[in-house]
């Protein structure tokens, strides 16, 4: 699946502190991904078969692309470019061309509203 429209976050108390509002959990396809902005920090947002949210930083280690534009493989994301998979809970890749992993974000569910921690 294509990369959604980006979201633009907004700040939400709800998810507590240092968290930023990113989308309702419905707004996430299961094993996809779509981009959101947070806090002027590029998210690939992904659901994965079981239904859990995870947020990677965006930008590929390797090839420096786009992840939101990938596929989701379990629980891997693929970069589009060189191939190269990132596991979606650790940000490790799992060979190469990467060798160095995305950053992850802490991900907070509160009813049917995403929050994500960029900063932490």
């Amino acid at each position: 699946m294509s990369a959604e429209p980006t979201t633009q976050a907004t700040d939400g108390p709800p998810g507590g502190p240092g968290f930023t509002w990113v989308c309702k959990v419905g707004d996430l396809a299961l094993s996809a991904v779509a981009q959101a902005e947070i806090d002027g920090v590029i998210v690939a947002m992904v659901r994965d078969r079981d239904g859990g949210i995870h947020a990677l930083n965006d930008r590929c280690t390797h090839g420096d692309v786009s992840l939101s534009e990938g596929d989701v493989d379990g629980c891997t994301l693929e970069c589009w470019l060189h191939g190269s998979r990132f596991d979606i809970r650790t940000g490790h890749p799992s060979g190469p061309p990467a060798t160095t992993p995305v950053a992850v974000y802490p991900v907070k569910i509160d009813g049917d509203d995403v929050f994500v921690n960029v900063g932490a």
